[in-house]
C-alpha cells in the first residue's frame, strides 16, 4: 500500500555528514512505524534507527549520538540525518514502514560510503 523510495546517500570522508530521505506515497507515514536498517559488504541486515508512531525514537548504540530520524509529514518523508561518519558506517541504507501488527514495506536503498 505504501511505497518507499531512498536517496542522499554518496561518498563523504570521514567525520562529515549526510542526510537520507525515504520518501513515501500511496499512504500517509504518521500511520507507519518507519526504520532504517543498514547492510555493509559480507555482514547481514542491521538495525540503525526507528521512528515510532507515538513519536518516540530509537537507535543502535553504534549511531547513537551521531545519527538521528525525523519525520515530515507534509511532505510524508522520514530522514536520517548522519553526522560524524566513520568508515564502518559504509552500507546499503534501506527503510522499511509497518503499520501495527503488519509486516513491512520496504525500499530498494541507497548507497553510504565513508572514506578515510
Amino acid at each position: 500500500q505504501v511505497q518507499l523510495v531512498e536517496s542522499g546517500g554518496g561518498l563523504v570522508q570521514a567525520g562529515g555528514s549526510l542526510t537520507l530521505s525515504c520518501a513515501a506515497s500511496g499512504r500517509p507515514l504518521s500511520s507507519y512505524t518507519v526504520t532504517w536498517f543498514r547492510q555493509a559488504p559480507g555482514k547481514g541486515r542491521e538495525f540503525v534507527a526507528r521512528s515510532n508512531r507515538s513519536g518516540t525514537t530509537n537507535y543502535a548504540d553504534s549511531v547513537k549520538g551521531r545519527f538521528t530520524i525525523s519525520r515530515d509529514n507534509a511532505k510524508n518523508t522520514v530522514y536520517l540525518q548522519m553526522n560524524r561518519l566513520k568508515p564502518e558506517d559504509t552500507a546499503v541504507y534501506v527503510c522499511a514502514a509497518a503499520e501495527a501488527g503488519s509486516s513491512a514495506h520496504w525500499g530498494q536503498g541507497t548507497q553510504v560510503t565513508v572514506s578515510s
